[in-house]
């Protein structure tokens, strides 16, 4: 089968034409969405300001100004790139440039008002401006789950991406994109080293090798891909980097460059172009300072609150593991912290009184790869024990912990003693942070990652950590709470 033939479609037309048709029917749908609730927003405006009846005394014509304030705020999303193919459908970037386009005609409408002297009520435009942001950041949430939702089955509009690199770097950068399949980074093919080709067909697992650094453009007319990934290559000089680039102009494909620098967030790199070289700045971590102090207060007041509210459940929970099985209500085990300073963590016991001397006999039995002991059907728990761990209600009184300052909400996952002992260097780095009660391995998976996957994602967090971050990974911890995945 040829490269042009292995795109094409199933109605004739090449995979590339199809992912931008998909493309413009959600960005279709997007305007139209946003149409619909800044329409919505205006009214709700109006009628919260005036009721039922005319502004008395006005010569507005607000039924001219409310379709007016929607064309100009449509033209300001557009403006702001809101509907930018780069950043739609993934990252925070999205939600703040939708807040930055309302805040922004917010603002240009009341200094023109108060220049021109236009007596539109300013009670109907604050109303109308505060529920159209909110509104549209809600839809472009709900819109962007159901977009990740078709993408995680193969759905969906994706990117189709043409990797270029050597084969290392070009397997590494399949699978980093793959590890996250609603990014909507879709592998259509590869072209590698010209020393690397063979006269045969090639796969790199199961990506077609599709050309080498000779003809990059063909191959990705030939297989339809829209994108051009480049990642680390000898033989890619800068010269030959910058001549791809003139290549690709005007034929619709776009060009990214993947640096061989991983797992650092956005608000830590800064570009910075000397003579001509677009030099990559990137800041140290933040392990300490202010923002750590307001991280803490925020811990002891969120823990504190919650342990009052939660009152009530906490004890019914109490009650049925006490009926249910033989054994205190309460699991206090030894966990490592900040800097290695073990504490007791509490948890709601789940299992049978004698489970520690049971594990040896279990051992081989585990689940899991690395320094973890997982089973899905682990004939220590008890029956009350598999319903507050399906749910995570066995980790509610580590809120004590947080409040104590010996955990966060949301950092990596605290470790045994035994784990420690067996951390090398870069492992041993989760150590710099308060352990959390959530964090990105808890909404990425839990048990079902990989031990290498789940120390990956908490040295992301150790390195990458914000007040922003922990709000969004506290969002996330409620869907994979009622999802139940990974959950045993």
């Amino acid at each position: 089968m040829t490269p042009a033939s292995a795109s094409a479609k199933p109605d004739g037309r090449p995979a590339g034409l199809m992912a931008r048709a998909d493309e413009r029917s959600y960005i279709r749908v997007l305007v139209v969405l946003d149409t619909a609730i800044l329409t919505i927003a205006l009214l709700v405006g109006y009628v919260a300001r005036f009721g039922d009846e005319e502004p008395s005394g006005s010569k507005i014509p607000y039924v001219l100004v409310a379709p007016g304030l929607v064309l100009a705020w449509l033209v300001s999303l557009k403006a702001l790139g809101c509907y930018d193919d780069r950043v739609i459908g993934y990252g925070a970037d999205e939600y703040r440039r939708v807040s930055s386009a309302s805040l922004r005609l917010a603002g240009a409408i009341a200094i023109a008002g108060y220049i021109a002297d236009v007596g539109v009520s300013r009670g109907f435009l604050g109303i109308s401006f505060a529920v159209g942001t909110v509104g549209l950041e809600v839809a472009r949430f709900a819109a962007r789950k159901r977009l990740h939702r078709a993408r995680s089955r193969g759905f969906g509009w994706s990117r189709k991406v043409l990797v270029v690199g050597d084969t290392a770097h070009v397997l590494e950068l399949v699978h980093t994109l793959r590890r996250e399949p609603y990014a909507g980074y879709q592998v259509v093919g590869a072209c590698i080293p010209d020393a690397l080709l063979a006269p045969v067909a090639q796969r790199l697992g199961d990506v077609p090798v599709v050309g080498s650094f000779r003809g990059i453009p063909e191959a990705a007319t030939a297989i339809g891909a829209d994108t051009v990934a480049v990642t680390a290559s000898g033989e890619l000089t800068a010269a030959r980097l910058r001549r791809l680039g003139w290549q690709l102009e005007g034929t619709g494909v776009d060009l990214v460059v993947a640096p061989a620098l991983t797992d650092v967030a956005g608000p830590r790199i800064h570009t910075r172009p000397v003579a001509g070289l677009p030099l990559i700045h990137v800041e140290a971590p933040e392990f300490r300072g202010a923002r750590k102090l307001v991280k803490g207060f925020v811990d002891r007041s969120v823990s504190s609150v919650a342990l009052a509210l939660l009152l009530p459940i906490i004890a019914v929970i109490a009650l049925a593991i006490k009926l249910d099985s033989r054994g205190p209500v309460l699991f206090r085990q030894t966990r490592v912290g900040r800097g290695g300073k073990e504490f007791g963590v509490y948890k709601f016991r789940t299992m049978v009184v004698n489970a520690d001397a049971l594990l040896a006999e279990l051992t081989a039995r585990n689940e899991t790869d690395g320094l973890m002991f997982k089973m899905r059907d682990d004939p220590r728990v008890t029956r009350v024990g598999r319903l507050l761990r399906k749910w995570s209600l066995d980790e509610l009184p580590q809120l004590v912990n947080v409040l104590l300052g010996q955990m966060s909400l949301v950092g990596p996952r605290p470790p045994l003693p035994s784990e420690v002992a067996r951390y090398d260097g870069d492992v041993a780095r989760r150590l710099l942070v308060k352990p959390g009660m959530t964090g990105l391995w808890q909404v990425s998976g839990r048990s079902d990652l990989s031990w290498e996957d789940g120390i990956r994602l908490d040295l992301y967090y150790v390195e990458n950590w914000s007040l922003a971050a922990d709000l969004t990974i506290l969002w996330k911890t409620v869907g994979a709470v009622l999802n139940s995945r990974g959950a045993y």
